[in-house]
C-alpha cells in the first residue's frame, strides 16, 4: 500500500470535492437519469497526475460516460483549474478509471446468497 502525505490527500480531497461538483454539470447536461460520483481521487507523489475513479450507476452506462470524459480531458482540467486556481500553482493532469468495487461487492453478495 502505498504512503500518501499530507499534501497529497488535502490536494486529493480538493480535487474530488471539485470535480463531484463539474461532473454534476456535466450530468445534468449530457446523461440524465444517470449517477456519475468521484469515490476516490489519488495524486501522484509530484502532484502532476490524478487519477480520478468514478463510480457510475447504472453499470451498462460506464464504458460510455468514460469515454465521453477521456474526449473532454483537456476541457474538464481547465474547469477545474479555474475553480483550484488559488490553492493549485499546476493543475494536474486527469486521468479517468471506473471504480468497480460497488458491482464487485454486489456479486460477492449475490454468491454468498446462494
Amino acid at each position: 500500500m502505498e504512503q500518501y502525505s499530507t499534501r497529497q490527500n488535502k490536494i486529493a480531497k480538493l480535487l474530488q470535492r471539485e470535480m463531484a461538483g463539474i461532473l454534476l454539470q456535466v450530468n445534468k447536461a449530457n446523461f440524465t437519469g444517470k449517477l456519475i460520483s468521484v469515490s476516490v481521487v489519488r495524486i501522484t507523489k509530484d502532484l502532476g497526475i490524478a487519477r480520478i475513479y468514478l463510480s457510475i450507476f447504472p453499470s451498462d452506462y460506464a464504458e460510455e460516460i468514460l469515454k465521453f470524459l477521456k474526449v473532454n480531458t483537456k476541457q474538464l482540467r481547465g474547469e477545474l483549474g479555474r475553480k483550484v486556481g488559488k490553492s493549485l500553482r499546476v493543475t494536474p493532469n486527469l486521468e479517468f478509471y471506473i471504480d468497480d468495487s460497488l458491482d464487485y461487492i454486489d456479486n460477492i453478495n449475490t454468491l454468498l446468497d446462494k
